[in-house]
């Protein structure tokens, strides 16, 4: 019975449909009306070479730990040729050292390149400073303080210490304010200026000058 109203020729006038179809084609549907799922083909994988090698598992044991270590330094070295290699270490860092000390910007370190800092370095190294006077006081100080037993003189330390750390902290505010101004006229257009640059001038200052690094390069009262 025929609940939908088709006619009974329709499997008939598909049959005819798809008898006409041209030569070398086919119909994709089937008698079911299913269309083929899928990409018809592999997926392409990756280049062979790229893979990774397999990873060789974790050491169990300390001494398995220890002996792929020593696998991995290569060789070992005897005492004459460690003697040898330790020597050639030294020097080289020695060397570099004192290229560093020479003001060598190849070898200085990150806060100390650059001219402006150089430029900085020679203001405040070409001036007599207060504040490189911090560390030996303050050592004297305190040693007076635990070596005279004198209640009177113990009194007056920590007063003097104040009035020192006084002193310092003006000195160190002018020596930055006078480094910023030096570089502001030397370098009209360099970002190199504020805090930072007078910070590292007054640290400067409060170094001994013979614990200063790099080197000065200009002396006491020299015109820079």
């Amino acid at each position: 019975m025929n609940l939908l109203g088709r006619k009974k020729s329709a499997p008939s006038d598909e049959a005819a449909a798809t008898s006409t179809l041209p030569s070398g084609e086919t119909d994709i549907t089937g008698t079911s009306g299913a269309v083929q799922s899928g990409k018809g083909r592999p997926t392409p994988k990756r280049d062979a070479g790229k893979r990774r090698g397999p990873v060789a598992p974790a050491p169990l044991t300390s001494s398995e730990a220890r002996q792929r270590r020593k696998a991995l330094r290569g060789p070992k070295l005897s005492r004459a040729e460690r003697k040898i290699e330790n020597a050639e270490r030294r020097a080289r860092m020695a060397d570099n050292r004192e290229k560093m000390m020479a003001g060598d910007e190849a070898y200085l370190l990150p806060r100390d390149k650059g001219p402006v800092r150089a430029f900085a370095r020679d203001i405040v190294d070409s001036r007599r400073n207060v504040l490189g006077l911090f560390m030996p006081l303050a050592l004297f100080l305190i040693f007076t303080m635990f070596a005279v037993p004198s209640v009177q003189v113990q009194m007056w330390m920590t007063p003097a210490m104040l009035v020192l750390m006084l002193v310092m902290i003006v000195d160190g505010v002018f020596v930055g304010r006078l480094v910023n101004k030096r570089v502001g006229e030397r370098f009209p257009t360099s970002d190199e200026s504020g805090f930072k640059l007078g910070w590292y001038a007054a640290s400067r200052a409060s170094q001994l000058r013979k614990m200063r690094a790099p080197r000065p390069r200009v002396n006491r009262g020299e015109p820079v």
